[in-house]
């Protein structure tokens, strides 16, 4: 009689756990799939950028929201300082947002992590150019999505150089009329203004340089260390011959920079006439003082210094349980009519060739500037490298580190040739 119970009883123990396994699977699936028959769907959404970036997307979500009464947004913005040590720290807890504004130079870092979801499927590309949409690939998967098209050059303050009865740069010129420019713009400005922010800790401004002297990108294809020493220590000592000239920003000055901050951008502020500028962040000067800024091609030497880059990207999170659901969010973010027309180019121009050619018309001047400046670019531009695993880091600690450091007179440019170099082994090899 006992083992009959006690067959009875693990029989009913095992119908129990068997139930139990196949409700959580379900309850797995639907959470998975809630979107699919209008559950009620809420998306995680991270982004750095300006306020106009901020408006314009939180605009786009409204009006998805409307045409998809199911879904919510759960939004983080916030500018590019302490974005990605943030993420980290969510990816690293499993915790990171659903969907997540991605760069080229973290790409590779993520993708390889598997903490990024394949986005080959669901997400229409067709009308985008073929080199862009492989831009977000890794590993021929895509995990990436690109926003917008982008090129690298210079803003300067049009409405001061006017007003000082300066010429403007123009495309086509050289590093070399870049310095003397500045150094003959100098004598005309106020004391505590200067002609050009000081590039010494800027890798993209460098990477330019040496590009335009025919060394190539600072990583190889393969990923190895290419920043050319002697080209490097050339630009460095330039710098380094500005700031004590009182042509480039002090150190202390461009070190407490707050990039696209009214009251902190060393251009916004008028501190500094020249600077760098993504076509994409043109809209960021232009929206505080409209009208008041140019964008130039970034200048040559013996090559072009200029090259194509997607302006960032949409990446769904590998841990992310709306997958499909953000997928759909992306693909009505990038193909909408009437979501670019909201967006405008708050992330570069539209990937979307049919949605850009129908806006152009209307394009304001902040609009045609950025068009400008990606045409002229692209007519020699340089191949696009996102660089390897760990690029990120690398750019935006190390090598602004070592630059603080020469810039404040602590180091000299042989030992912080070697740091560099050594600190890219080591973060690559991470």
């Amino acid at each position: 009689m006992y083992k009959k119970w006690l067959t009875v009883l693990l029989s009913a123990l095992m119908v129990f756990v068997l139930s139990a396994c196949s409700a959580q699977q379900a309850q797995n699936q639907e959470e998975e799939d809630t979107g699919a028959d209008g559950g009620k769907v809420n998306l995680r959404m991270v982004w750095w950028g300006s306020q106009e970036r901020h408006d314009a997307t939180l605009k786009v979500l409204d009006l998805y929201k409307e045409k998809n009464p199911n879904v919510t947004f759960e939004t983080e913005f916030s500018g590019w300082e302490g974005y990605w040590d943030k993420l980290a720290t969510q990816s690293a807890a499993q915790n990171a947002p659903d969907i997540i504004q991605m760069d080229a130079q973290y790409l590779q870092e993520y993708a390889t992590r598997n903490q990024l979801a394949d986005l080959s499927e669901g997400i229409s590309i067709e009308d985008m150019d073929e080199t862009l949409a492989d831009s977000g690939k890794v590993n021929d998967k895509l995990y990436a999505v690109p926003l917008g098209n982008n090129a690298f050059g210079l803003v300067y303050n049009k409405a001061a150089f006017e007003k000082l009865g300066v010429a403007a740069p123009e495309a086509g010129w050289t590093w070399d009329d870049m310095f003397a420019l500045a150094r003959d713009v100098q004598p005309k400005l106020e004391d505590g203004k200067y002609a050009i922010r000081d590039f010494t800790y800027d890798p993209g401004v460098y990477e330019m340089y040496q590009l335009s002297k025919g060394k190539g990108h600072l990583t190889t294809e393969d990923g190895e260390f290419n920043i050319d020493k002697e080209t490097w220590k050339e630009w460095i000592s330039t710098f380094e011959q500005l700031r004590n000239e009182g042509v480039a920003s002090p150190a202390e000055m461009t070190v407490a920079e707050v990039e696209y901050d009214p009251k902190g951008d060393l251009l916004l502020t008028d501190a500094v006439l020249i600077k760098q500028s993504f076509a994409a962040q043109f809209p960021s000067y232009d929206s505080v003082k409209p009208g008041a800024y140019g964008l130039v091609k970034a200048p040559g030497d013996v090559e072009a210094g200029g090259y194509l880059k997607p302006s960032m990207f949409w990446s769904v999170s590998e841990s992310s349980k709306q997958k499909e659901e953000a997928k759909k969010f992306i693909d009505f973010f990038i193909n909408d009519p009437e979501a670019a027309e909201i967006l405008g180019v708050s992330r570069g121009l539209p990937v979307s060739n049919q949605i850009l050619d129908s806006m152009s018309e209307g394009f304001t001047d902040s609009d045609k500037a950025q068009l400008e400046l990606v045409n002229k670019t692209a007519e020699d531009a340089q191949p696009f490298n996102g660089g390897p695993q760990g690029w990120g880091d690398f750019q935006n600690n190390a090598y602004r580190q070592v630059g603080e450091q020469l810039m404040f007179g602590v180091i000299e440019p042989d030992q912080a040739f070697e740091e560099l170099k050594s600190q890219y082994e080591e973060i690559k090899g991470r």
